[in-house]
């Protein structure tokens, strides 16, 4: 039917009135696309997960997020897909806009994206590593904090600086005690916003060189792993502008043996030099598991570390700014989720065999009234997943005693979600919870040719009235689905989506990132060769992803949900 033009024209002016409306509401729309400059294939240049985002306190329009990042990788080599030697892999956005759309900085440095070595090509990921004989590799944590004055002293009229957290290695291949003993270790970033121009036009120098943080605990078997950062950003605060960086201390060259103890650092200058780590528990090996450590300040100034050990939620507090730090107390039991014995590279696995790995690990968030801390409530609240295959939950506690007392665990999840990697986020005002969670929305698969693995990003609110939770409601599930099975590990064995997503909240709303797979294609290649595995079929070989899958085989994307006006 031909519509005339009159009624075209009020139907668009319709159109503008409804989406001005939502836009001044604050409903952006779902799906934003955070990694904007990931190609859409090849694999593995086309695979982005373990997305993580802060807001700036002063300015709510300026938020970053990172991720890791394959962008610089060159291209499958037939059917072998490796990291390369030197290649960076923690990918860098910025919004400026509230998070209704971002940018991905194009800075100079070591590169093998056409597939050649280029010391001097385009990367899309932190800078400065290659000069200083590192390698930035990804499990990314970023945060805001002030800058420090002339004498030192923070206070959010110097401006804002952005931090930066990853994994790090050697540049070169062969091990050099010079730049870093061990296998894996802890470095920051830092960048001033003052300068923010130039780090969204990719200047190198608008960066400030890597910071070794676990320097002080590197030795020649250490693989550091799961690290967090914070800044204490609260104005009222004695220790405003201190940043804290915590992770698992795997004492051997793998993070599945040996001593494991978690450790934190602080750095009282702005991120350029950090104190010798903390170790909050013991060094003796833990044959429960001892990892995934969040890190969190109040309004005092208060140190809150809290990791999972032995099927428990634990925390240390320092009271003195993280000099020292209290004996761990537990929180909470916690049923480990996942399904064992059905993954070759031996991991719990959520969605089915050869499936995406999980864990149940803490994460944290305080009302503390960031960014002045003025009358802050200082709530604590926990999330962390626990419960047996396909009944898994989303639990969350709160403390309004500093963690002394918590309420009852409150399922947070949506009818129908199987919630995996949830993270929460109280407004700085204590009233309003978030939780961002990716969902997986089919029972768990036994075969890998059979069924569906759908997977899909949810973010979820409840009022918080008087330190008590109201009723759960979803603000904005992703529009579309991908299946686990579309999604890869760079040795193609089984799947990969990471091991977080992220939110962030101000008082009027709240940004969250996650990993989806809805741009990404499943390869019947590939599935096969991942249940020959299973099998025991002898001389199973990887097929080629360039030839012998569609070309978005393993495209993962980063993407953004939003509620209210973050």
């Amino acid at each position: 039917m031909r519509t005339s033009r009159s009624c075209a024209a009020a139907s668009a002016a319709i159109l503008a009135v409804l989406l001005f409306a939502l836009l001044a509401a604050g409903a952006f729309a779902a799906d934003v696309r955070v990694d904007v400059g990931s190609p859409a294939s090849p694999f593995p240049q086309n695979k982005q997960n373990e997305p993580t985002v802060a807001i700036d306190p002063m300015n709510p329009d300026l938020m970053i997020a990172g991720s890791n990042d394959e962008i610089d990788e060159p291209p499958c080599n037939a059917n072998h897909c490796p990291f390369a030697q030197g290649i960076g892999n923690s990918g860098f956005y910025v919004s400026t806009d509230g998070g209704q759309t971002w940018q991905q900085p194009t800075y100079t440095g070591f590169s093998e994206r056409s597939g050649t070595a280029d010391p001097s090509g385009d990367i899309g990921t932190l800078p400065n590593y290659d000069s200083a004989g590192y390698v930035s590799d990804g499990d990314p944590a970023v945060a805001f904090g002030p800058v420090p004055g002339p004498d030192g002293r923070f206070s959010w009229d110097n401006g804002e600086r952005g931090y930066y957290a990853n994994l790090t290695s050697n540049f070169n291949t062969k091990r050099s005690d010079e730049t870093l003993k061990g296998f894996e270790g802890i470095a920051v970033s830092h960048f001033d916003v003052a300068n923010l121009a130039d780090v969204i036009s990719g200047t190198n120098s608008a960066w400030s060189p890597p910071a070794l943080v676990s320097s002080g605990i590197q030795n020649g078997g250490t693989f550091s792993d799961k690290e967090a950062i914070w800044v204490d950003n609260a104005a009222s605060s004695p220790g405003l502008g201190y940043a804290y960086v915590c992770w698992t201390d795997f004492r051997s060259n793998s993070a599945k043996a040996g001593a494991e103890p978690i450790v934190i650092a602080r750095s009282i200058d702005g991120g350029n030099t950090w104190s010798a780590p903390v170790r909050l528990t013991k060094n003796a090996p833990n044959k429960g598991g001892r990892q995934g450590c969040d890190v969190r300040t109040d309004s005092h100034g208060n140190v809150y570390a809290f990791f999972e050990e032995q099927g428990f939620e634990k925390l240390a507090i320092s009271t003195n700014y993280g000099t020292t730090f209290s004996t761990p107390q537990i929180v909470a039991a916690v049923t480990d989720i996942g399904q064992l014995g059905e993954d070759i590279a031996g991991d719990a696995v959520i969605d089915g065999a050869e499936g995406s790995r999980v864990d149940s690990f803490p994460h944290a968030s305080i009302a503390n009234g960031a960014p002045t801390g003025t009358d802050a409530p200082n709530t604590i609240a926990l999330a962390y997943d626990s419960g047996p295959i396909n009944e898994e939950q989303a639990l969350v506690q709160l403390s309004t005693d500093g963690g002394q007392h918590w309420s009852d665990p409150v399922d947070a999840r949506a009818s129908g979600d199987r919630p995996v990697m949830p993270w929460i986020a109280l407004s700085p005002d204590g009233s309003k919870l978030y939780m961002v969670y990716s969902a997986d929305l089919d029972v768990f698969r036994h075969s890998v040719l059979t069924g569906d693995r759908t997977f899909q990003g949810v973010l979820r609110s409840a009022p918080v009235t008087d330190g008590a939770l109201g009723s759960w409601t979803t603000e904005q599930r992703e529009s579309g689905t991908g299946d686990g099975r579309a999604s890869s590990a760079n040795a193609l064995v089984d799947e990969f989506i990471g091991d977080y997503n992220t939110v962030a909240a101000t008082n009027d709303g709240a940004i969250a990132v996650y990993t989806s797979l809805a741009p990404a294609s499943r390869c019947t290649a590939i599935e096969q060769f991942r249940q020959d595995l299973l099998d025991g079929v002898k001389g199973a070989t990887p097929p080629a992803p360039g030839t012998d899958c569609p070309g978005t085989f393993g495209n993962t994307q980063i993407q953004a949900l939003s509620a209210g006006t973050p």
